[in-house]
């Protein structure tokens, strides 16, 4: 069955929400989500929107902010665009029905201070603004007659001819048939590929299903090989997604061993204070040399009341799983968190293909670089999302070709779930072991050998069986998999989020990495 829209979004996160908004004055819109329509990566998000609006604040001072921490690789017409847009952003997200928390309770927004940022430049909504922001978008998205929302759908593949984009097959995971819908435009808003690690602090969703239709259907990608990780996520088979925040070491929580033995001060002499990265790989090497599959976090030494009043949130969610902080060591891990790359395109989110745009994540503007600064995602969701939007409405055409149907005639049923299950576990631990925080290149070449093994089975697979979910999310996550590989073993040095032990110093000059599938 072929379905007709204007506009296709994939994906129901801020950057996807915002274009909705944007263009439903004009079109018809379709928002395929793989779950629920707030389940991504914004609704997880605990900080804040980083925007200039301090009189002591500048423009001048966030770009700079911005380029120091991206490490050489941002690129600054990116950066300017997106800072310069942000005091709008703030205001669009506002008129959207976004609160944030305001200074004593007046009128104006409370603004924090994040690691990079020179001043108090961080919009938030208490400590869940991506809640807020999600949810408030999702209420505007679901009341608007010109956007209809299919959940629980999930893109297997882009249709394109002549270089331009006309659709995409659809998988309907409740009724597991497919549909083929066809577009004037399609926007990638599939959030990052965070999923192909072992330890994740993203949702289920983030299995790079954006990156992986972009590259199969012919465009670049760039600097893959750049995946953040936070330092201190909970260490629990049911804990999925929940961070130990930092702030916890800034009021004298310390890193030990499985052992009880403290380490962070042979790697730095701020110990546990260490930049986030030090941080990082610090409890990367010790894993690696013990074997263990965590270290501890202990802040058991601080008074009992004292932990309780300033973690409250924290204390709580840790009793539940067993574990409490005010008597005993949280068991820890290091979980990525962010992909700073991803599909190349330019200041209005085109791709390569005509009629095909990636935003927020999903994208690579230049804004990031070889690292991101805090608070600075969820503005580029909305400032690239906008722009994106104004291009389309710019430069639709009406005129359309057809589009063929989905065609499974030559494909049977699959008897048994086993390959899906194993590859899937196999793949992200070969992840996380081989092209984690500290890579190597003999750890990198033997990643790219047995990522190989594992993408001829799927490859395989897809000619013979009938696509279910699991396995198109395994499918995307392989793909992706092996591209953040080949783009690390490009890069000969370590700069920003990517550390290889064989190549540590720097180069004089930074340059971005570009795979294309031409």
């Amino acid at each position: 069955m072929v379905i007709k829209t204007d506009i296709l979004i994939i994906g129901s996160g801020a950057a996807g929400l915002t274009a909705a908004i944007e263009l439903s004055d004009s079109f018809k819109i379709t928002v395929i989500s793989k779950n629920q329509i707030i389940d991504s990566s914004t609704w997880y998000a605990q900080g804040g929107i980083a925007a200039v609006l301090a009189e002591e604040d500048s423009t001048q001072s966030h770009i700079e902010d911005t380029l120091k921490v991206g490490d050489g690789l941002c690129d600054e017409k990116a950066v300017e665009f997106c800072i310069e847009n942000g005091k709008e952003a703030i205001q669009w997200l506002q008129n959207n029905g976004v609160v944030f928390t305001k200074k004593n309770n007046a009128s104006d927004l409370h603004l924090t201070q994040e690691g990079g940022h020179s001043f108090r430049r961080v919009v938030h909504a208490a400590d869940a603004t991506g809640r807020e922001v999600s949810d408030s978008l999702a209420g505007k998205v679901l009341k608007n007659k010109n956007i209809k929302i299919l959940e629980n759908h999930l893109a297997i593949d882009l249709i394109v001819k002549n270089n331009k984009c006309l659709g995409a097959y659809v998988f309907n995971k409740n009724k597991e048939n497919v549909l083929s819908i066809s577009a004037g435009a399609i926007i990638l808003a599939t959030g990052g590929a965070s999923k192909a690690y072992l330890y994740t602090s993203n949702p289920d969703g983030a299995s790079g299903d954006g990156y992986a239709l972009a590259w199969r259907a012919g465009c670049r990608l760039e600097n893959m090989e750049f995946n953040q990780f936070h330092p201190t996520c909970l260490f629990h088979p049911d804990a999925k997604s929940f961070l130990i925040s930092e702030a916890l070491r800034g009021e004298g929580a310390i890193l030990k061993t499985t052992s009880g033995i403290p380490f962070m001060k042979k790697y730095n002499s701020k110990a546990d204070l260490a930049p986030r990265d030090i941080v990082a790989r610090s409890i990367d090497n010790e894993m690696k040399v013990s074997g263990k599959d965590n270290v501890l976090l202990d802040i058991s030494h601080k008074p009992s009341k004292e932990i309780k009043n300033s973690f409250p949130s924290i204390h709580k969610k840790c009793l539940e799983y067993g574990f409490d902080i005010t008597k005993s060591p949280i068991p820890v891990v290091p979980a990525a968190h962010y992909t700073c790359g991803g599909i190349l395109t330019d200041l209005k989110g085109q791709t390569d293909i005509k009629s095909l745009y990636a935003i927020g994540e999903t994208s690579s503007t230049g804004l990031h670089g070889a690292n991101r600064m805090a608070s600075n995602s969820l503005l580029e969701c909305v400032v690239f999302a906008k722009a994106a939007a104004q291009d389309i409405k710019e430069n639709f055409s009406h005129n359309r070709k057809s589009i063929p149907e989905w065609d499974d005639s030559k494909v049977i049923k699959a008897g048994e779930n086993i390959l899906i299950n194993h590859n899937w576990d196999a793949s992200r631990r070969l992840m996380w072991n081989y092209v984690g925080i500290v890579r190597s290149n003999d750890r990198l070449k033997k990643a790219k050998d047995k990522m190989k093994l594992i993408k001829n089975e799927v490859q395989e697979f897809y000619k013979n069986f009938e696509v279910t979910s699991d396995f198109l999310e395994l499918r995307n996550l392989v793909q992706v998999s092996e591209l953040i590989i080949d783009s690390a073993i490009k890069r000969k040095e370590s700069r920003g989020l990517h550390y290889n032990i064989d190549y540590p110093k720097k180069l004089k000059k930074a340059s971005s990495t570009i795979i294309s599938p031409k």
